[in-house]
């Protein structure tokens, strides 16, 4: 079945990444891991607050670093930030650490998606401005990943079996 020991999802901000990993992770047995998450726990404090108070470029160490500590494990579904495959290491990382999954959709649905979200740090303010501006900047950031499916019009089982049936 799965040769590398984990599964990897990686896309922009909105794409399901948590919700298709915790998913994926029923369907596979496995651990669900969202890195965020474990992030926030580990500091104490929301992204949000992480972004203010320490400033992006902290925030993406520990990012890193709870990247680092994550995929050493093995059998999780791993959730990572929209952001984290900016860092050369954490690509790296995540291709060693198993099947990396690039999760996308249509500027329009991420739109409608994350504009619900007020905890994201990055797309506060005008969203439509920041998703374009930051897509753009990301243009190829996530073309690592060992498969790419776009979310845009399919449901989460959809997503999943799609997923399973590479595996």
């Amino acid at each position: 079945m799965l040769k590398k020991k984990n599964v990897i999802l990686i896309g922009f901000a909105g794409t399901g990444k948590s919700t298709v990993g915790k998913a994926l992770s029923e369907r596979l047995g496995w651990q669900f891991i969202d890195t965020d998450q474990r992030i926030e726990e580990l500091q104490g404090i929301s992204i949000s607050e992480m972004f203010q108070t320490m400033g992006e470029q902290a925030f993406r160490v520990v990012e890193s670093e709870v990247i680092d500590r994550t995929l050493k494990e093995e059998k999780q579904v791993v959730s990572t930030g929209g952001g984290a495959v900016l860092a050369e290491l954490n690509r790296v990382r995540m291709q060693e650490g198993g099947v990396v999954v690039n999760l996308t959709a249509s500027k329009e649905m991420i739109i409608t998606r994350v504009s619900k979200d007020q905890s994201r740090p990055l797309v506060q303010g005008n969203v439509e401005e920041k998703v374009t501006a930051l897509m753009e900047s990301r243009k190829h950031a996530y073309d690592f990943a060992d498969l790419a499916i776009d979310t845009s019009e399919l449901t989460v089982n959809e997503i999943v079996e799609r997923i399973a049936a590479v595996l």
